[in-house]
């Protein structure tokens, strides 16, 4: 197994012979405007994947991916006398969905914006169908019945007074290791 480095390397260095040489060395009239946008090499680097998109309609598609794969030869020797390894990697052309993917997940966003949009408009001068705040708060009356009975301390845990002032001698309970 390869180094992954010396891979990602070979991958990049593929990836700019292979276009170069579609722009310059292929005459093939199927060929459309083809992109190279990516390469994999595997960690052995014996097979080399290489991702392109291309501007056009179907058809145009399907005639530049035959072109491609008629080309694969004089691509691969092209790649092996640039990059001068002793195993030339075999090519494997793959069409790239990913500018396809991104246009649609755009397109899906568009529509989500426009959504919120008429949820926001709808949204406009409505009001709540029952109470604005529908939680219910606990009685804030508490403090004012202790002041009416004149014992406006703080209370224990055990019900017991506990100002400074009330302070009674409570015995204290404590466990004996008998």
């Amino acid at each position: 197994m390869a180094d992954p480095a010396r891979a990602r390397k070979l991958a990049v260095r593929i990836r700019q012979i292979v276009s170069a040489a579609i722009e310059n060395n292929i005459k093939d009239p199927r060929l459309g405007m083809v992109t190279v946008t990516d390469a994999r090499v595997t960690s052995d680097l014996r097979e080399a994947t290489v991702f392109y998109t291309v501007y056009g309609d179907d058809t145009q598609i399907a005639d530049s991916a035959k072109a491609l794969t008629s080309a694969t030869g004089v691509l691969r020797s092209t790649v092996g006398k640039q990059t001068g390894i002793k195993f030339v990697p075999t090519l494997t052309f793959v069409a790239d969905i990913v500018p396809d993917t991104a246009r649609e997940l755009e397109e899906a966003l568009e529509r989500a914006r426009h959504a919120d949009a008429e949820l926001a408009r709808a949204r406009e001068g409505a009001s709540y169908a029952g109470e604005p705040d529908p939680y219910r708060r606990p009685a804030e009356d508490d403090e004012d019945d202790e002041e009416i009975d004149g014992t406006a301390g703080s209370t224990g845990m055990n019900g017991r007074d506990t100002a400074d002032d009330n302070v009674e001698d409570v015995p204290v309970q404590t466990r004996s290791a008998l």
